[in-house]
């Protein structure tokens, strides 16, 4: 009656181990709100930029503005070569770990896009 219970369904004692290969997980949910927060995060960042360099032309093309313009340019295209590995990251089953350099330089670009947005509006 019991026999073989449990077995079969992932559920008896010998679920996830075997000689064969490691079954892939279910992604479910999490990659794609991963995917879409690194998504929203890199708009956020491009609307930052882009008011940011319009504030630092619309004052004049002052060489502390164009300055001011080409590294808000550059802190963005960092922020998104990050975002854009992540997410092509996260499309495999098993996606690896962000690594502490990309961690490290998303959160410098966007600082600096943050201290760059906040110097050219004064």
């Amino acid at each position: 009656m019991t026999e073989g219970a449990g077995h079969g369904h992932g559920q008896g004692p010998e679920s996830g181990r075997g000689s064969g290969p490691d079954p892939e997980r279910d992604p479910g949910l999490q990659p794609e709100r991963t995917r879409l927060a690194w998504r929203r995060t890199t708009l956020s960042c491009t609307v930052a930029a882009v008011l940011a360099a319009r504030q630092a032309i619309h004052h004049g093309g002052t060489a502390a503005a164009l300055t001011g313009t080409a590294l808000i340019a550059l802190a963005w295209l960092g922020f998104l070569g990050v975002a854009h590995r992540r997410v092509l990251t996260l499309e495999a089953a098993r996606p690896r770990r962000l690594t502490e350099r990309a961690a490290l330089t998303a959160t410098a670009c966007t600082v600096l896009l943050a201290v760059i947005a906040v110097t050219v509006m004064v």
